[in-house]
């Protein structure tokens, strides 16, 4: 089963995400938990998380189909202390709130070295705010993604990645998120048969198949090994429809989020359509 969807709107409170997802074909899906732009959120309420539960259930989504994404201000690398003790903060927040709803994974961008310090001082301060929230949480998959190595960002080469997981004292509670756009503008090539095998080959190498819990499905308007994160919609940009018709064929794609974060919300029943065709159903 392919869990394939787009990052959905909270708007009117989180319980509206699997309605909103239902409404235009999707069977998973992508959303926030509190607006992605700020530090802090009321709690969820306890009526919030019941017709969450119950809107999830009535429209036949399982937790394993919804990737939820963390704040955008979050710095997990950040040299500071007080700025890296409040990412931490946040971080975990944001944990309590997937276990509330009752799902399972929060996707996550590694952090940024801010040119401070060595990638690899870098990777280890991620990996101490990770190991903090997995000892104050109890239950989420904490989702690394892919970055396309903007600016000072970390994750942009599967290493990073795979020394985060090493890193991490749970690493049953880590998993992998793949971004096609970031993994295109990091130098990754997908845009044919011969250079997606390589490429994940490369990613099962270094990372596993094992630790890939979701994928984010976008066509990039940057170019291949440029390092910038540009997203545009399938098929419309320099990545093209192919990449993406292998992947939704693929079976080892099958029963984790890929979820759409394209540009034109308006073509997403078009593209969701397109990619359950190929991938059979």
């Amino acid at each position: 089963m392919k869990y394939i969807g787009p990052h959905v709107s909270i708007a009117g409170g989180v319980e509206n995400a699997p309605l909103n997802a239902h409404r235009i074909g999707a069977t998973g899906f992508g959303m926030f938990t509190k607006n992605q732009k700020q530090w802090s959120a009321k709690p969820l309420s306890p009526e919030s998380i019941t017709a969450f539960r119950d809107n999830l259930k009535a429209c036949g989504y399982a937790p394993e189909a919804v990737l939820v994404h963390d704040s955008y201000l979050i710095n997990l690398g950040n040299r500071d202390p007080e700025k890296w003790e409040k990412s931490v903060n946040a971080f975990i927040d944001e944990l309590n709130r997937v276990e509330q709803l009752g799902l399972s994974m929060l996707n996550f961008h590694p952090g940024a070295h801010l040119k401070l310090y060595s990638e690899e001082d870098c990777l280890k301060r991620i990996a101490e705010g990770m190991n903090r929230a997995i000892e104050k949480t109890e239950t989420a998959v904490l989702v690394i993604e892919n970055t396309a190595g903007q600016g000072s960002a970390m994750g942009w080469h599967f290493d990073h990645l795979a020394r985060l997981i090493e890193l991490c004292d749970e690493p049953s509670r880590v998993g992998v998120c793949l971004d096609t756009c970031h993994m295109f503008a990091a130098g990754y090539d997908i845009r044919t048969p011969e250079v997606f095998e390589n490429t994940f080959e490369y990613i099962k190498r270094t990372v596993g198949f094992n630790r890939l819990m979701g994928m984010h499905i976008n066509d990039a308007k940057s170019e291949l090994d440029s390092r910038v994160d540009r997203h545009h919609s399938l098929g419309q940009g320099n990545i093209g429809w192919e990449a993406f018709e292998m992947i939704a064929s693929d079976s080892r794609f099958d029963g984790i989020p890929l979820v759409l974060e394209t540009i034109d919300d308006t073509i997403w029943p078009q593209e969701i359509e397109h990619l359950k065709k190929s991938a059979g159903f």
